[in-house]
């Protein structure tokens, strides 16, 4: 069991780590003054998975919860959703004393903390995280939103949750794509932050792919820790922040082209990191060895990559519309080796990104 806290003053939160946990999430939530009306958003998955046990502890803490039910997949994190969700909380009598309490992935932690965010201005609201991707990233740090035809998360607000409870043991009933894909965003914290943590990787990759309760402790807690460190300073992505954006910028754009739901978001993050690897190594701030190291460990966790085969001037159109883009220009964040990092402005994406998509694709490795 791991204990963290996310100090942002009137604001911080706990973040609660364990195995075999999650029948102890009423306490958890009486312990921060949750409101006592609350309303579950989840999907018919999860539901079934853990629905009950979640009611269960709720109840018997003393709170009135019921679960409102949403689709499942990317292609449900929308503006749609969002006020098929505002229909329910209005005619079942959600007030400002009532709260939100997301269980789920990425996709329902990020919907529903939206939803609580603006729901009559702003209710309260917890993350229960049962995927690894959004343990170790997503449910930490306040980002909610939707997406939008046009990009991924353009549509959403900062706002912090009462509580992030995590039980790694909800891991168990991932399917083996979803759980390795979120061991991409755990690499990235070892190569943005951690060289240490990335060593560890490399070493204990069997155990956290056996599913070992400690190795998932571990893994889970420094990540969150990292994430944790970093919001402190720069809650909002003024500066520091960003550089949680590692393999996001072609990432996302892979993502966006293929077709949301096509690539679980930690694949293309994962190809992304070795793309921007190769970026870091062209501009001299890191070696092949590095790209190399980066792209065994993905390899060694089964995550592909290489870039999706779209032309090069379909990745420009993405980038372009990218959330990190500052007064036209694209912000790439690189590796310094293993263990660093930087924020770069491309100012010529269109002679950059092209000799990565001709290295680093599908096509490439054809």
């Amino acid at each position: 069991m791991k204990n963290l806290t996310v100090g942002l003053g009137e604001r911080s939160y706990p973040i609660v780590i364990g195995s075999g946990i999650l029948p102890d999430l009423g306490e958890s939530l009486r312990a921060v003054a949750f409101p006592r009306k609350v309303a579950i958003v989840t999907n018919e998955t999860v539901a079934g998975l853990y629905g009950a046990t979640v009611l269960d502890s709720l109840h018997r803490a003393g709170f009135q919860a019921a679960i409102l039910k949403v689709g499942d997949g990317e292609e449900f994190k929308s503006l749609d959703t969002l006020n098929s969700l505002f229909d329910a909380l209005i005619t079942q009598g959600y007030d400002r004393s009532s709260g939100i309490l997301a269980l789920g992935g990425g996709v329902i932690g990020d919907l529903a903390g939206f939803a609580a965010a603006i729901y009559l201005r702003g209710i309260p609201f917890a993350q229960v995280p049962t995927t690894l991707l959004s343990q170790v990233d997503s449910s930490v740090g306040g980002k909610t939103g939707v997406n939008h035809r046009l990009g991924k998360n353009l549509i959403g607000a900062f706002y912090q949750p009462r509580l992030v409870h995590i039980d790694v043991a909800t891991l168990a009933t991932l399917p083996p794509r979803e759980f390795h894909a979120g061991l991409a965003e755990v690499v990235k914290y070892g190569v943005i932050r951690d060289a240490d943590f990335f060593a560890w990787l490399e070493n204990e990759h069997s155990a956290l792919l056996a599913m070992d309760a400690e190795a998932l402790v571990r893994a889970v807690g420094i990540s969150c820790q990292i994430k944790a460190d970093i919001v402190e300073i720069d809650e909002k992505e003024g500066g520091l922040r960003a550089i949680l954006n590692f393999g996001h910028t072609l990432g996302h754009a892979a993502e966006l082209l293929a077709g949301y739901g096509t690539l679980r978001h930690g694949e293309a993050v994962a190809m992304g990191m070795v793309a921007a690897a190769a970026v870091a190594e062209d501009l001299g701030l890191a070696t092949a060895r590095d790209r190399l190291c980066i792209e065994k460990l993905l390899q060694a966790l089964h995550l592909p990559v290489r870039l999706p085969s779209f032309a090069p001037a379909a990745y420009l159109e993405a980038l372009a519309r990218d959330k990190k883009v500052k007064e036209g220009v694209l912000q790439m964040v690189l590796n310094r080796g293993i263990g660093d990092c930087e924020v770069r402005a491309i100012a010529h994406p269109d002679r950059v990104i092209p000799p990565i998509l001709e290295k680093y694709s599908e096509k490439a490795s054809a």
